[in-house]
């Protein structure tokens, strides 16, 4: 019940208002639930009003214009876009990874925030917080299932080796503007994000 008030909360904050476009960014380790997130935080929610964004591995042209690439993915006025993973990718999947080279890791940590400033659109971002117990019994969990085993893949193995690295990524570019959920519960990491969500809608400029 207390879900679906904030669903419908959200709903009316997002009608017949005009806004410049918001971004509402979900970062997180890999079973975190990001996508899940997003599903249940739209499940209401007018199409006319939202996209989702789902990262996929990107081309080698879009890995050379990164921020570039990303600029084409804002949302326009009135419309909010959620993003499965974002342009913050270069400073933790791909580093992790070594997807991109120290070169193009530099350059985003020097850059992303002037990036981010010029975009002319409002950024509401999130880490989906889970500690390392919980993302190895979710990764034993999808690996078992016969609902998510075929989502199982290697980066999932390779994630429980990776945690204290990744953790040392996400501190480099995880600062004060994010709001940072404990997500070990999953249900109610979801209803604390939509209440946030919420309240940062409702805290903008009419």
């Amino acid at each position: 019940m207390k879900l679906k008030t904030e669903q419908a909360r959200l709903n009316r904050n997002l009608e017949g208002r005009g806004h410049r476009g918001i971004c509402v960014v979900l970062e997180g380790r890999d079973t975190a639930g990001k996508s899940s997130t997003i599903r249940e935080v739209t499940h209401y929610l007018n199409p006319r009003h939202f996209s989702v964004h789902l990262s996929a591995m990107p081309s080698k042209s879009t890995m050379k214009n990164w921020l570039g690439y990303w600029g084409n993915k804002m949302p326009a006025c009135n419309q909010v876009v959620f993003y499965d993973r974002s342009w913050y990718s270069r400073a933790m999947v791909q580093r992790l990874n070594n997807w991109c080279s120290e070169t193009q890791y530099q350059n985003f940590l020097a850059n992303h925030k002037a990036w981010e400033e010029s975009q002319g659109v409002h950024m509401i971002k999130f880490w989906l917080s889970i500690d390392e117990n919980e993302q190895r019994a979710r990764i034993e969990n999808r690996k078992k299932s016969p609902l998510t085993y075929w989502k199982f893949s290697e980066n999932d193995e390779n994630a429980l080796s990776y945690y204290d690295r990744m953790t040392i990524l996400k501190e480099r570019v995880i600062d004060g503007e994010w709001n940072v959920i404990n997500y070990n519960d999953k249900e109610a990491g979801i209803l604390s994000l939509m209440r946030i969500l919420n309240d940062r809608l409702e805290a903008l400029p009419k």
